[in-house]
């Protein structure tokens, strides 16, 4: 297992990620609602954006979705002291790998594999 510091050191940064995630969540909750239709008020070529910007805040909404479901895999497993070992093979998973990512639950040799 990671050590303690490791480990407290990796979950504030997830907490602080977490908070930023559901902050943008809750501001483009709006962009992500449905499409009026009103060709009185708003002409095609206006409503085709306003849907092409609806499509891409739907897409980056469960991207976010996405990511707080991987950091909150990663907050249970450090509260279960099973943080910092691949799920795939339960080896230890590379420092510079969490630092880069701390809420990667796989060695790169897993992960390299899961891309196959």
């Amino acid at each position: 297992m990671t050590r303690k510091r490791d480990a407290d050191k990796y979950a504030a940064r997830l907490e602080v990620r977490r908070a930023e995630l559901m902050e943008y969540q809750g501001l483009t909750e709006v962009d992500r609602s449905t499409v009026e239709l009103d060709q009185t008020t708003v002409g095609r070529l206006s409503r085709m954006h306003a849907i092409q910007e609806q499509a891409t805040a739907i897409a980056t909404g469960r991207q976010r979705e996405q990511e707080l479901a991987r950091i909150e895999a990663a907050l249970q497993r450090i509260a279960d002291g099973e943080y910092g070992y691949c799920l795939a093979c339960g080896e230890p998973i590379d420092a510079r790998r969490l630092d880069l990512d701390p809420s990667l639950p796989s060695c790169i040799d897993c992960a390299r594999q899961a891309r196959r």
